[in-house]
C-alpha cells in the first residue's frame, strides 16, 4: 500500500478534484478510455462515507468552511489523503471505508469532517480523504511528522488486512522501468512546459497567459512557484526556472528581437543603395553587389545576434535538477533560519 498525505487551503478545489472527473478528458475521450482499458473513467468517483457532513461539492465545501473558520491560525486547514493498494489487489468497500477510519484517526481527524472517496479510473484500487484540520472544537490537527506517520500507517494496514508489504511507489512500475533513473514527473513536466512556454514568448505577461492556458496557477514575488491542476506547489527554481532565470531569457528575447529588427533595416538600406546604378557595366553591377553582400555579412550588428543568441541557447538547455536541495536546506537556508528564530527569542 501506498500512502499519501497533504495540505492545503482550498476545501473546493480539493473536493472538486476527489469527486469529479478529470477535466481535461473531453465525454468522447473519457468513453474511449473506458473501452479501452475497461476502467471509469466516467463517473470516476463513488463517495464510501461521509463523517459529520454531507451534500454536493457545493455543500461540502460550504460546510468545511465554516468549521474552518473557528480556527484563525490555520493557514491550510485542508487534509488530503489517498491510499492506494499494490497491483491486483483488492479490499471491499466496508474494508475500505474501514481504512479510511483508520487513517483519520492515525492523522487526529476521526471526530472532524471528512469524506472518504473511491476513485475507479485506474488499475490499483485507491481511495482519497478529504479532512478538516479544524475541528468542532477549534482544535487544529498536527500535520507534524506526516510522512513518517503515513508510512507507520500502511505498514499497520498491510499487516491487518494481509496485503502486500509495499515500501517504495517504485513497487508499482514495471522490470523495466524500475531501472531508469528516479524523477519527478511532475517536475519534468513543468520544467518541459516553462521551457517551451519561454521558447515562444516575449514578455512575462505573455508567459503567465500561456502558462495558465497549460493549466498552471504562478505565484510571483522575491521568486516564483506554479501550482498544477492537482494543487502541487512547485518553486521554478525547483525545476532550473528561477524568477530572475525567467526574467533574464525575457529581456534577452527582447534584445534579440530588437537587434534583428535593427539588422533588417540595414540590410534593406544596403540593398535600396541605387546609386550611380544606371551607369554601371554588367562586371560592375556584379562586383557592387558581392560587396554589398560583404557589408551585410559583416554588419556590426550580426556579432550582437550571434552572442544573444548563444546565450538564450544556454539558459534555455535543460537542467538537471534531480539533486536540487531546497533552500531552507542549504548552509546559508539553515543559517538565516537560526537568525530569525534567535531574533524571536530577543
Amino acid at each position: 500500500m501506498i500512502g499519501y498525505v497533504g495540505t492545503g487551503s482550498s476545501f473546493f478545489e480539493c473536493i472538486r478534484y476527489c469527486l469529479q472527473d478529470k477535466k481535461e478528458l473531453s465525454e468522447e475521450k473519457k468513453q474511449e478510455l473506458s473501452l479501452k482499458d475497461n476502467l471509469q473513467h466516467q463517473n470516476r468517483a463513488e463517495v464510501l462515507s461521509y463523517n459529520k457532513c454531507f451534500g454536493n461539492l457545493k455543500d461540502l465545501a460550504g460546510q468545511f468552511i465554516d468549521v474552518a473558520k473557528l480556527s484563525k491560525r490555520v493557514e491550510k486547514p485542508v487534509f488530503h489523503f489517498s491510499l492506494r493498494l499494490a497491483p491486483g489487489e483488492t479490499l471491499t468497500k466496508n474494508q475500505l471505508i474501514e481504512v479510511g477510519s483508520e487513517c483519520a484517526k492515525e492523522f487526529g481527524v476521526a471526530d472532524n469532517q471528512y469524506i472518504c472517496v473511491l476513485h475507479k479510473d485506474t488499475n490499483e484500487q485507491h481511495i482519497h480523504i478529504v479532512a478538516n484540520r479544524v475541528g468542532y472544537n477549534s482544535k487544529v490537527a498536527s500535520d507534524s511528522n506526516s510522512y513518517k506517520r503515513m508510512a507507520a500507517l500502511c505498514r499497520k494496514l498491510e499487516k491487518q488486512y494481509k496485503l502486500q508489504e509495499v515500501l517504495s511507489p517504485r513497487a508499482f512500475l514495471s522490470p523495466k522501468d524500475r531501472l531508469l533513473p528516479r524523477q519527478d514527473q511532475r517536475k519534468e513536466k513543468l520544467k518541459t512546459d516553462i521551457r517551451q512556454t519561454l521558447e515562444k514568448v516575449y514578455s512575462y505577461a505573455e508567459f503567465e497567459q500561456r502558462m495558465q492556458a497549460l493549466g498552471y496557477k504562478l505565484i510571483k514575488g522575491r521568486g516564483i512557484s506554479f501550482i498544477d491542476d492537482k494543487k502541487v506547489k512547485v518553486k521554478g527554481s525547483e525545476v532550473g526556472f528561477s524568477l530572475a532565470k525567467i526574467e533574464k531569457v525575457l529581456a534577452l528575447k527582447q534584445e534579440l528581437a530588437t537587434k534583428q529588427a535593427e539588422q533588417k533595416i540595414y540590410e534593406v538600406a544596403i540593398r535600396c543603395d541605387t546609386t550611380k546604378q544606371q551607369t554601371l557595366s554588367p562586371a560592375q553591377r556584379m562586383l557592387r553587389e558581392t560587396q554589398r553582400a560583404a557589408y551585410i555579412e559583416h554588419s556590426p550588428i550580426v556579432p550582437v545576434i550571434k552572442e544573444l543568441s548563444s546565450l538564450l541557447e544556454q539558459l534555455l538547455q535543460p537542467v538537471d535538477t534531480s539533486n536540487y536541495l531546497p533552500y531552507e536546506l542549504t548552509e546559508e537556508g539553515i543559517k538565516r533560519r537560526k537568525r530569525k528564530q534567535k531574533s524571536h527569542r530577543i
